[in-house]
């Protein structure tokens, strides 16, 4: 049995003022987000809201000790509705703060604490990426465990995803970037995972498509040219969140995390390195299935062979953001090891949803391969 599930509202606002006057924000909001970006758009409209700049707790990927030292500045603070404004790093740590036990965070991910929601939950994304607007996961760095985990309850819904391209007017380029790899990302392991439905591959492949031609349309016009797209973008990114919300993801976010714990790679651009690189291995395991409708897809969007669409695919993706390998982030070939051990210990929630099986051995080997 497969289902699909869309659980919050989505509201298209043009602007941020129209979306303050028309929801009412202000006092009993607790809004999350960065110190520039409500400078720059919300410091003149909102008045009486508790405001957290995310910044003053750290910097980098969401972390169990950020949430912590949060909860202590506001568990004395009464509020109805949380308004996370960001990125995924805000939204994934924004979400833990509509349940009504935040502390301590680790309890919570590994479930001794239950997920009881308690506040409204209100989130627009600044970046084109996370689709965590749309999904029931909270992704943090456990700083003792040297790992990334997740929560997905449905207690972390959001009660309205907010899109509105204003807030991606200013989105420097690299971040633009990563952000739309990552949704790229999304939305390819989402239509090969065994969870996908014929409803959810609608939203994968309309975000692909969205996606890569938005890119070729940048390649051809240069960076100004993404200005002009920012709201394909957006809905692009709300699209793969929808479909890996329903699908899941598999081994390239599972084997990216422990680049981003250990190093702190960027989410987008961690997940970049490992992308073909797992598609690959995909495709040379067992390439009669779903995978060939794919490529075929990919095949028509690229205008090439199909044996070819991964190389070109990477010549695409290498003109918005240069994929590195894993050496030059500092990782050791000693490293390979732990990070395979991580994988196929830590993060079964995800490998479950690989197109198909990756044995301990198969994930060493694309980790040595993009060493």
């Amino acid at each position: 049995m497969k289902q699909f599930s869309l659980v919050p509202d989505i509201v298209l606002v043009e602007t941020c003022r129209e979306f303050v006057e028309t929801l009412g924000i202000g006092a009993g909001d607790l809004i999350i987000t960065s110190e520039h970006t409500y400078t720059a758009y919300f410091k003149d409209l909102v008045k009486g809201a508790e405001v957290v700049f995310i910044r003053k707790y750290g910097q980098g990927e969401p972390s169990d000790e950020m949430v912590e030292a949060i909860y202590r500045d506001i568990k004395d603070i009464q509020y109805n509705r949380v308004v996370a404004v960001g990125g995924g790093t805000i939204i994934d740590m924004a979400k833990l703060f509509a349940l009504a036990t935040v502390s301590p965070v680790v309890d919570l991910f590994d479930h001794v604490i239950p997920a009881v929601k308690a506040k409204e939950l209100l989130i627009l994304p600044t970046t084109c990426g996370t689709g965590s607007e749309v999904t029931n996961i909270s992704i943090l760095e456990i700083k003792a465990r040297h790992t990334k985990m997740g929560l997905s309850v449905p207690e972390l819904f959001a009660d309205k995803a907010v899109l509105i391209p204003e807030l991606l007017a200013d989105l420097p380029f690299r971040f633009f970037a990563t952000s739309s790899i990552d949704a790229l990302v999304h939305a390819m392991e989402s239509y090969l995972s065994p969870k996908a439905s014929l409803i959810s591959e609608v939203f994968s492949v309309q975000a692909i498509e969205m996606i890569l031609s938005g890119y070729q349309k940048v390649v051809r016009g240069g960076e100004v040219v993404r200005k002009s797209l920012l709201n394909d973008f957006l809905i692009a990114s709300t699209y793969a969140g929808i479909a890996f919300g329903n699908a899941g993801c598999g081994a390239v976010h599972a084997m990216s995390y422990p680049l981003g714990a250990v190093y702190h790679v960027p989410h987008g651009e961690a997940n970049y390195v490992i992308f073909t690189g797992v598609f690959k291995t995909y495709l040379k395991l067992k390439p009669m299935g779903k995978i060939e409708k794919l490529n075929s897809l990919l095949t028509i969007i690229l205008d090439c062979k199909q044996e070819q669409v991964y190389d070109e695919l990477e010549k695409l993706l290498n003109q918005i953001l240069q994929k590195k390998p894993l050496h030059e982030y500092g990782v050791s070939k000693e490293e390979l090891r732990s990070f395979t051990e991580s994988v196929m210990k830590k993060q079964g929630r995800l490998m479950a949803n690989n197109y198909t099986e990756l044995t301990k051995d198969m994930v060493f080997e694309i980790y040595n391969q993009l060493y």
